[in-house]
């Protein structure tokens, strides 16, 4: 899946730490999601939606 955290978070001045903070999760957490190593459960992907704002198929959108 790829996503737009990273440049989202980036329009913020937010850092990953600061981000992990608002979702309540671990910076290597944000780190693994912004890189693709990682997919969030469905509820932290709901939450980051909130956090931006965005609706979750703005934010993720799926390979290929």
């Amino acid at each position: 899946m790829k996503n737009k955290l990273r440049d989202l978070r980036g329009e913020r001045s937010w850092s990953q730490a600061d981000l992990a903070t608002r979702l309540g999760v671990s910076r290597q957490t944000v780190n693994a999601i912004e890189t693709g190593k990682y997919d969030p459960s469905l509820p932290l992907a709901f939450r980051i939606a909130e956090v931006f704002g965005q609706p979750i198929e703005v934010i993720f959108t799926p390979d290929g």
